[in-house]
């Protein structure tokens, strides 16, 4: 029971109690029970595969589950009987662990080349806060690797002040304190396949002189040893899978002679607001064929990637030789081949390669070379990051980027907010090992070599059947007080699409008055034209009824559409920073048409 003030003299007095089961759940039980009083394993096993679509479950397995519902309901029950009562089947349905709404294991094939998944990937990782001024650390970097992120982003410069040649991880031009190099790397080879064995992918944006990059390449030696994947020819024809990869850690960056061929005079401006990224500095100035370029007011403060810029420090001898051994370490080559965007789009048949854009590069390569960006990337990789205008660390829309067959959709993961949510989201797809197959639409070809354009409006393929039953939990996960301080909280739900533009469709249910346990049994349809690029996004708010006052934030989820289970499912919420909430959670059933 919750008691609240309202004054001086005069409390309220709610009671946390435990909703009834859903009527759905009530027929569901009667239906299999037989006598309408209790499920057999046998029982549970038939709903399991008639209502749920589960396949390979075995009766096993359903006698396993009849004894931890029962464990953890009737602790001396389990002595007695060996079937579900009705509260018991709720509260198996109501179970996170046992009644997920996507698998919690590896289910894609992971035999096709690395060109061929969306890789978790992180931008800038060594950043602690704001692009600007915060702390650069191994810690975001040892997250990361622990959430599932696959692909690491270090920004590599020397240390101006040390004489032995110290190499530091930092965003340079800018206030953020450094980090030392080898400290980085000792945590990733420490922490790279704690949570998944899929490869890690180290990208470097390196601004060393020569004899610092040949140390780097020492020190990416000495720490990872025969985990570190090097390409025995000079350029590969096709990438190897993650089944091949794993547990072996990619070095990815410009080889040497590029990178001094890339150096030109005017790059050596320590400013700012000119800031471009190497690979891409040009392509975002390239005119729109078919569209106004509404992008004009972010072509300055472009410090999504760092530009070589020799006034940040001493480069007496920077075209010297450049480092063979270092070269010979790097397993996926970066760069921007000579002429415009067309002609960095074209897919070569004896060269794979990893192209960078930035965030607004993409938009503008989306308007105009949509089809060529997409069979690109069906053989190359391609980086997609944040522009520089992002100094609080925020990200942008990745359906962009995934629409499009972008592996590597950059993000920074310290912050929190929608676009950050749909990232975890579709990377807790596939057991969470940080690689998600691409759909085969962006993969094959017509018989008239013709392939997906994002830009094409489809029919209606598939439609999505929501119903939101009930939720659970914030009393246990929150202060009483924490949403108002005077009664419980008015929880709605809000349920959107978020994917191709004619998917996107926004949802919600009716307000809950006071109730730490709403029940709403509202049904949603959705129909969707691109259902392989559909995430299905879940959030609950707590109304506020108080002028310019936000409604509060109750928890969210992001499903990836494919990946979902259909029937009656659990679906745990996460906090604004992904962090799943130990008893939070939605009583949901999904159907597809």
């Amino acid at each position: 029971m919750g008691s609240y003030s309202v004054c001086i003299c005069f409390r309220r007095r709610f009671r946390v109690l435990e909703e009834a089961p859903p009527p759905d759940v009530v027929r569901t039980f009667n239906k299999f029970s037989g006598d309408g009083t209790h499920l057999s394993p046998e029982q549970l096993l038939r709903f399991l595969v008639e209502e749920q679509g589960e396949q390979g479950v075995t009766l096993s397995e359903c006698e396993s589950i009849v004894q931890q519902v029962l464990d953890r309901r009737h602790h001396i029950a389990r002595f007695t009987r060996h079937s579900l009562s009705l509260d018991d089947f709720h509260h198996f349905l109501f179970s996170t662990d046992l009644n997920p709404p996507m698998l919690s294991k590896v289910n894609h094939d992971m035999t096709a080349p690395l060109s061929h998944y969306f890789i978790y990937t992180g931008h800038n990782s060594y950043l602690t806060g704001n692009q600007l001024n915060s702390d650069c650390s191994n810690v975001p970097i040892i997250e990361a690797l622990k959430r599932g992120v696959r692909v690491i982003e270090l920004d590599l410069w020397p240390d101006s002040n040390s004489r032995k040649g110290a190499i530091h991880v930092k965003h340079g031009g800018t206030l953020t304190p450094p980090v030392d190099l080898l400290k980085c790397l000792k945590s990733i080879k420490e922490h790279a396949f704690e949570t998944s064995p899929y490869p890690v992918v180290i990208t470097l944006e390196d601004h060393l002189t020569s004899d610092l990059q040949a140390k780097v390449a020492q020190m990416l030696s000495e720490t990872f040893g025969e985990v570190l994947y090097c390409p025995e020819e000079d350029g590969i024809k096709e990438l190897p899978s993650p089944e091949k990869l794993m547990k072996r850690v990619i070095i990815s960056t410009k080889p040497p002679k590029e990178y001094l061929e890339d150096k030109c005079p005017e790059d050596d401006q320590n400013n700012l607001s000119n800031r471009k990224d190497s690979d891409d500095s040009s392509w975002d100035d390239e005119p729109v064929n078919d569209t106004a370029d509404i992008l004009n007011n972010d072509k300055v403060f472009d410090i999504g990637e760092q530009s070589h810029n020799a006034a940040d420090y001493d480069e007496p001898d920077l075209k010297t030789n450049v480092a063979p051994e270092y070269k010979r370490l790097i397993g996926l080559h970066a760069g921007k081949p000579k002429g415009g965007l067309k002609e960095a789009l074209k897919v070569e048949a004896d060269k794979i390669r990893r192209l960078s854009l930035s965030e607004q590069g993409l938009e503008k390569a989306a308007k105009s070379h949509g089809v060529d960006v997409v069979r690109f990337t069906q053989k190359n990789i391609l980086r997609i990051y944040p522009k520089g205008m992002r100094v609080n660390s925020s990200n942008y829309n990745p359906l962009i980027g995934w629409m499009h067959g972008a592996q590597m959709v950059a993000f920074n993961m310290q912050g929190h907010g929608k676009n950050l949510s749909l990232m975890h989201g579709m990377f807790r797809a596939n057991g969470g090992c940080g690689y998600v197959k691409k759909p085969d639409l962006l993969l094959k070809a017509s018989p008239d070599n013709h392939v997906f354009d994002p830009k094409v409006k489809l029919l209606a393929k598939k439609i999505l059947r929501v119903k939101v039953y009930m939720g659970d939990g914030w009393h246990l996960d929150f202060k009483k007080t924490h949403f108002d301080s005077y009664s419980p909280p008015d929880f709605y739900t809000k349920v959107r699409i978020a994917g191709v533009p004619a998917d996107a469709t926004k949802k919600k249910t009716a307000v809950k008055d006071n109730k730490w346990t709403p029940f709403w049994n509202e049904e949603f349809e959705f129909s969707l034209s691109v259902p392989e690029l559909a995430i299905l996004c879940i959030e609950v708010r707590d109304k506020d009824d108080a002028p310019k006052k936000k409604d509060g934030f109750g928890g969210q989820n992001c499903l990836p559409v494919s990946e979902i289970r259909p029937g009656i499912r659990a679906v745990p919420l996460y906090s604004r920073k992904g962090v799943k909430y130990p008893s939070v959670k939605l009583l949901m059933r999904f159907e597809f048409v």
